[in-house]
């Protein structure tokens, strides 16, 4: 076999061998970091938002009852579908004060998983995942129906 015919069979090998390989960072079911029995109700000033893959993070500074100032990350949908449900960039600005309904980290850091964002104007908007044993309860637009 001629040399070119060898490096040609090994990128094919080695393009095959990548391709095939899953990505590094899987994505999660909710009920692998988040409990449903410990839902968050918070008002929070949002610091910064995070519109990355696989969920979007909006970090916030809540008020604690110390005084002191505690810094949250809820963890959103993925940018797309939230830009389908009329959340986008922006939407959401530092300075901004907003209520969470969320569900908290199991491991009881300040992470949650957020449910619904009521705005400064009233506004409601669902930015949760589905399908991924989040609870159903009916506030998902998305959700599918419940089983038969």
């Amino acid at each position: 076999m001629s040399r070119r015919t060898v490096c040609a069979a090994a990128a094919s090998i080695a393009l095959a061998a990548a391709l095939a390989t899953p990505p590094a960072a899987a994505h999660h079911a909710f009920s692998a970091e988040f409990d449903a029995r410990q839902p968050v109700h918070f008002e929070g000033t949002v610091v910064r938002v995070e519109w990355i893959n696989p969920h979007a993070w909006i970090h916030v500074d809540v008020d604690a009852e110390d005084g002191s100032v505690e810094r949250w990350m809820i963890e959103g949908g993925n940018p797309h579908n939230l830009f389908r449900r009329g959340v986008r960039r922006d939407v959401l600005q530092p300075g901004m004060v907003i209520v969470v309904d969320g569900y908290r980290a199991k491991d009881g850091s300040r992470r949650a998983n957020g449910r619904d964002l009521t705005l400064p104007d009233g506004r409601t908007l669902f930015v949760g995942s589905s399908g991924t044993g989040a609870p159903r309860d009916g506030r998902d637009p998305f959700e599918p129906a419940e089983p038969r």
